[in-house]
């Protein structure tokens, strides 16, 4: 196991770029972009001036960035962004959170309050142009992937500690109602970012619970790999043969205390895995 980047108040967002090579990764609160090559080099960091949570990529060049109040469309190279659409731009209560793109290309993201405020937030799918509000009265949405052959999106509530899977048609769109896939409640577990591997298991970041967990595509729990961050928040895979399971975590509302016992959190972990990942899908605007 690797660590690397700085110290995030708040990190998610974990994403492997494969045309550049390098993960990019959020802290939320700062607003703050990072950029890393595969052995933890730091390559890039860039600020937009609010909330930002997570992002796809266009071509080598430009990825999607979702902020607290919309969509940008951001050149890594030159570091400009430019508006795509509004998100709940005049909301202050709420910031964007967990997304991912989706099989077709659309960017699936999910909205939440600042303070964690009770269902304020709702999941949001942007495909070609058309911005569609999916479901509301989310507190806080997360989990956000999709099943290898896209035919299955999976989201989460951490509050209501459960993971839901949702058929998806041929153009990407959900259809029918969403099911619940994983229910975290009895355990006591919340279910934070997840990503899917190349046999279809869901690797899903557990806050508060030190690990990451892997579920075959039944549901039912199979391992986890434990980290040395109770905060833990959202998994990607990378590396050149998608072999690297990158993890952020958080170090926001942790005691001085804490902090002396648990020195990485906030950074970024690198564990060497067995079973390679799927490429992310490429945004479609």
């Amino acid at each position: 196991m690797r660590t690397f980047g700085p110290a995030c108040t708040l990190g998610e967002g974990p994403l492997w770029h494969p045309g550049r090579h390098e993960l990019f990764w959020f802290d939320i609160p700062h607003g703050t972009l990072y950029s890393a090559k595969a052995d933890g080099t730091m390559v890039g960091e860039w600020s937009f001036g609010e909330a930002a949570s997570a992002c796809g990529w266009l071509d080598h060049d430009r990825m999607v960035v979702a902020t607290a109040s919309g969509l940008r469309d951001f050149n890594i190279t030159t570091g400009a962004h430019t508006g795509l659409v509004d998100i709940e731009a005049d909301n202050p209560v709420t910031r964007s959170n967990d997304g991912r793109i989706g099989p077709d290309g659309a960017f699936w993201i999910g909205t939440m309050g600042h303070h964690l405020e009770r269902r304020a937030g709702a999941y949001y799918r942007y495909a070609r142009g058309t911005l569609t509000k999916l479901f509301d009265e989310v507190t806080v949405p997360n989990a956000t992937c999709f099943s290898p052959d896209g035919r299955i999106a999976y989201l989460a509530d951490t509050a209501r500690r459960l993971i839901w899977r949702w058929a998806l048609a041929e153009d990407g769109a959900p259809v029918g109602d969403k099911e619940v896939h994983i229910n975290l409640k009895d355990e006591g577990l919340n279910p934070d970012g997840a990503v899917c591997d190349a046999e279809g298991y869901l690797w899903n970041a557990q806050w508060g619970a030190s690990r990451v967990a892997r579920y075959d595509p039944k549901g039912q729990f199979v391992s986890a790999i434990d980290l040395p961050a109770s905060q833990i928040t959202c998994p990607a895979f990378g590396g050149e043969d998608l072999k690297t399971l990158f993890v952020t975590s958080a170090r926001e509302n942790l005691t001085a205390e804490h902090l002396v016992q648990e020195p990485d959190a906030g950074r970024t972990f690198a564990i060497e895995v067995d079973v390679p990942g799927i490429p992310e899908n490429r945004a479609v605007l």
